[in-house]
Parts: C-alpha cells; structure tokens; sequence
C-alpha cells in the first residue's frame, strides 16, 4: 500500500525566495543590473528576520538570479535571455536570416497568445495594456517606439497566463529589437500605432478570434516591412 507524501508548508526562506523571484521576473520593483535595498531594508519591508533575507538571496544566488557583492549589497542579474541570445548568434550567424526565423516564430506563436489574452481579458488587465499601448503613442524618440512596441508584445504574453511563452519572447529580446529597429526604418509611422489599437480593442473586449487575426495581420505587416514574404 502506497501513502502519499504529506505536503510542508513552505519555510520563511523559501516564501521570501519566492517572492524576491516573482519580482525579479516582473521587473516591478527589482530593477535589472542594480543595487536593490539593503538587507535590513528587504527585512523590514517583508517582516522577517535579516538571516531569512540573507539566506534566501544567497539561495537565489546559486541560482543565477542575484548577485551578492560584499562591502556593495546586491543586485538582480538578468541572465535567463543571454545564452539564448549567444547561441543563436552561433547557430545562425547571419542576422537576416535570424531575423525571418524570429518573424516565423512570433507568427506560430503570438496570434495565439493574443487570442489566450483576449479570452479572459479582466478589467485591471484591460487597463495595463492600454497604458503600454499609450507608452508607444506618446513615444517621441527612435528608441522610445521600438522600447513601447516591444513592451506591448511582452504584456499581451503575460496576460495570456503562459509562462513559457512569456519567457521565450523575453529571451530573443536582443533579436526582438533588431528586428524592430529594422522594421521602424521602413514602415509608415503610424501603422503599428493603427494595428496596435486593433490589438487592444480585440482584446479588451474579449473577442479572441479578432484578436488573432489582428495580431497575424500585424505580423505579417511586420515580415513585409523587414523584405520577407509572409509563408
């Protein structure tokens, strides 16, 4: 006769690897590459001890997501796209040809992200994807576009609620903006303003098919801009 485990409550350390994980994967309060608060400051403001603080970023240490520096404090490393990005680099060394790979890629994958977004599309998510859409059109610099277009496509796959994914299009971000950069240089500067409000409006209201025809139109104006035939 076989007895099924009994399950342990996570510890003090284990929540707090937790939550310090979440918030280095949301990038909301943890900012890549600097300092973040002191170890008394992480203690007071989560309500436990600074040798749960300790151990816990020394756990998340070893596991590449922060980095600890004595006499300096600690500071979170984004690391998960950098292999990734190298070894394409390696793989595919001409960067026309990586980029329509890319373009193929996000076509199989993100007309469905849009429509899994769209499906459960709530009212608070409804209101975050409007303020990205507005962050592109308000842009007013080169770089400011291709930073909002990109943080668009990054809010659609969180809000699809597929980890996976999410982290698939976080990695090939190096590529991602090439892309863009490339693509901005040819197309007219209002369209993926235009298609990027078909986008939202598909979404929010929770129409999952317009949502993926939306999204693959906008793709395929992408493939056309950056000289490839849409497949």
């Amino acid at each position: 006769m076989l007895i099924d485990a009994i399950e342990r409550p996570p510890s003090l350390v284990e929540k707090v690897c937790q939550k310090l994980a979440a918030q280095i994967r949301e990038r909301s309060s943890l900012p890549s590459d600097e300092w973040l608060p002191t170890e008394r400051d992480l203690a007071a403001s989560m309500g436990v001890s600074r040798s749960v603080v300790r151990e816990a970023t020394k756990r998340l240490e070893q596991q590449g997501l922060l980095e600890i520096r004595q006499g300096l404090g600690i500071r979170a490393v984004d690391r998960l796209h950098k292999p990734l990005n190298g070894s394409l680099e390696l793989l595919i060394p001409n960067q026309t040809q990586r980029l329509r790979q890319l373009i193929e890629l996000r076509t199989m994958l993100e007309p469905e992200l849009a429509a899994l977004a769209a499906a459960d599309c709530t009212p608070a998510q409804a209101i975050e994807l409007r303020q990205v859409h507005e962050q592109l059109v308000n842009a007013t610099s080169f770089a400011d576009r291709v930073h909002a277009d990109m943080n668009f496509h990054r809010t659609i796959a969180k809000l699809a609620g597929n980890q996976i994914a999410e982290l698939v299009l976080n990695s090939l971000s190096e590529l991602l903006q090439a892309g863009l950069k490339l693509g901005y240089q040819r197309a007219r500067e209002d369209n993926p303003i235009k298609q990027h409000a078909t986008l939202l409006e598909a979404i929010t209201r929770r129409d999952p098919k317009a949502a993926k025809r939306a999204m693959l139109s906008h793709l395929r104006t992408a493939a056309t801009d950056l000289g490839f035939e849409p497949r």
